[in-house]
């Protein structure tokens, strides 16, 4: 990796020995700078989970990803700095069909500083902007949303709790079996192809805005949030690439489809209507791995 140009991708100009000083200041610099999009996959680009991949489409061609792109790229950076950092295994409840996804649905991050342990998420969207502490029960606020973390059932669960302007809402559960990337191989092909995945069936380009806003490319739709506020504008189908240039700075360089589809819920085989942990893999699925860090 060239760590000077990662760094240069996200703006970011701060220290970088492995403090939660310079954990924040990443953190928060590759969300505001690197779009959670799903992109590629309406322009018939594959994604494959191969760091030097990951790191030619985010770094050197600008671009952006979802989680296991954009988690993954920064694990890898973490560890480079000298941070102690594992990727983890969770499942978001789709807050369009309600529901919880498959297990290995999402990737998170948990790093360790001394003691203290620290949730890392840079490729969930509208999620939380700097690291939060792993400590159940405790309110963590940032910029217009309270965070907590609790524990059910032997699975850490991620709510954001209820502010004037928006209800409590559970975003993911999560265990601490350490994972590795190509772990979630399988997963990266679900989420490229299945009609339960948000991003086979919408193209969208989405990124924080200071103030605790949200700018979002959807479809045929420029969505803009700011301070409970909601602002949409149609958009034109050849009107949609110079916007995805001009306003999230990807460039893109095949033939791009908009789409905005209905999501199925998930198979009932796949999903779970609550925090528990994660069931049993069935045989042929991607085993756990070996070393669980707790």
């Amino acid at each position: 990796m060239d760590v000077g140009a990662y760094l240069s991708r996200i703006g970011y100009q701060g220290p970088s020995e492995p403090t939660l000083e310079t954990l924040r200041g990443l953190h928060r610099c590759h969300l505001f700078s690197v779009p959670f999009e799903s992109l590629s996959v309406h322009c018939g680009e594959p994604i494959t989970l191969a760091l030097p991949l990951l790191y030619n489409k985010i770094v050197q061609q600008r671009r952006g990803g979802f989680c296991y792109e954009n988690n993954g790229l920064f694990l890898w950076l973490l560890r480079v700095l000298g941070f102690s950092a594992v990727g983890l295994a969770g499942r978001v409840r789709n807050r369009f069909t309600g529901r919880f996804g498959p297990p290995l649905d999402h990737l998170v991050l948990l790093a360790r500083l001394g003691d203290q342990r620290f949730l890392c998420d840079v490729g969930f969207g509208d999620g939380f902007l700097e690291p939060l502490q792993l400590e159940p029960g405790l309110e963590q606020p940032q910029e217009g949303s309270i965070f907590r973390l609790g524990l059910v059932g032997g699975s850490w669960v991620l709510e954001r709790l209820g502010v004037p302007s928006e209800e409590r809402r559970m975003l993911y559960n999560f265990t601490l079996e350490e994972r590795e990337l190509g772990d979630f191989a399988a997963m990266c092909h679900y989420h490229q192809s299945a009609p339960s995945s948000i991003f086979a069936c919408k193209s969208f380009c989405s990124l924080p805005q200071p103030g605790g806003g949200r700018l979002t490319y959807m479809g045929w739709r420029l969505i803009a949030t700011q301070g409970g506020q909601r602002m949409e504008t149609a958009l034109q189908a050849h009107e949609i690439p110079a916007l995805l240039q001009h306003v999230f700075g990807a460039q893109l360089s095949s033939a791009f489809v908009p789409k905005d589809q209905d999501i199925q819920p998930p198979p009932e085989e796949e999903e779970e209507m609550g925090p528990d942990p994660p069931t049993p893999p069935k045989q042929g699925d991607l085993l756990p791995h070996p070393n669980p860090t707790e």
